[in-house]
């Protein structure tokens, strides 16, 4: 029979197990945007047939959102490290839909500043949990 203080302790591991997954998710979903980045400009001022593979890379990683999006919710973390998971999935696609959509607006043009934006959430959540998994007391109240 376990004791409750062996149930805390189960229960913590369990937690920082799932805070430190969900922490190496959000950097590889930071390092999958840098990798978009590189290949439009590869594709923009050398070969033109990187854009396939910009095209492809975010149809790869963009499931990577919705996890982290759930994990957000699962794992007891900050409303802030929530909302910032939350905007990721809204942020991917508000992308494709500026980029799929023909409007006589010509909303393909925000698709760069999105994408910009997207980088910035999803660098302020990696540092925040950087923070929050490994207790630092740093976290900046603003970011």
């Amino acid at each position: 029979m376990t004791t409750n203080l062996e149930t805390i302790r189960d229960i913590a591991a369990t937690t920082s197990w799932m805070k430190l997954g969900f922490y190496a998710i959000s950097i590889l979903f930071n390092v999958c945007l840098m990798a978009q980045v590189f290949t439009v400009g590869v594709a923009y001022f050398t070969d033109p047939t990187w854009w396939h593979i910009h095209v492809w890379l975010v149809r790869g990683y963009s499931g990577l959102a919705l996890i982290l999006l759930a994990g957000s919710l699962v794992a007891p973390f900050s409303d802030k490290i929530r909302s910032l998971a939350a905007s990721l999935p809204v942020l991917l696609g508000l992308q494709f839909c500026s980029i799929h959509l023909k409007a006589p607006l010509h909303l393909e043009v925000l698709h760069p500043l999105i994408g910009f934006t997207l980088f910035y959430v999803s660098s302020s959540l990696v540092h925040r949990l950087s923070s929050e998994v490994f207790n630092k007391s740093d976290v900046v109240t603003n970011a």
